[in-house]
């Protein structure tokens, strides 16, 4: 039995996290995700989320083929991560090739390429657009 264990944010959840994590699944048998926290996105970004860590995690572990969601508080953790959930897969994105290779050795790192055309920036953005045309009609 093989366990899968992936990392992210998963903000305004759409297709090019549901694709990855998709395919996550598939490496291995079980899936573990970790979702980064609110104080571990705003030490990364200097904001927060839109949706609180509760809310997101509540998300991923809806998902039929998610096994075991859990709060990552830290990046220099990861390793920690990895052994404590007995994993013998990272998955990454494509985005992160490269930065996670000193986990190889103690489990397989695979980086997957992202979803084309999406990405959470991206939606923010369509939404900042949106905005700025509807305030402009009135």
């Amino acid at each position: 039995m093989k366990t899968v264990i992936t990392f992210g944010t998963f903000d305004l959840f759409h297709i090019g996290h549901l694709r990855i994590l998709e395919r996550a699944a598939k490496y291995g048998d079980k899936l573990i995700v970790g979702i980064s926290t609110d104080k571990l996105n705003f030490s990364k970004k200097g904001f927060n989320p839109v949706f609180p860590q509760e809310d997101r995690r509540d998300i991923i572990a809806s998902l039929s083929f998610v096994d075991k969601t859990f709060f990552e508080e830290s990046l220099e953790m990861k390793g920690e991560y990895i052994k404590e959930h007995k994993a013998d897969i990272l998955v990454m994105g494509s985005d992160w090739a490269g930065k996670f290779d000193e986990y190889k050795s103690i489990c397989e790192v695979v980086y997957l390429p992202r979803t084309t055309g999406i990405s959470t920036t991206q939606v923010k953005q369509k939404v900042i657009e949106m905005e700025k045309f509807h305030f402009s009609e009135l």
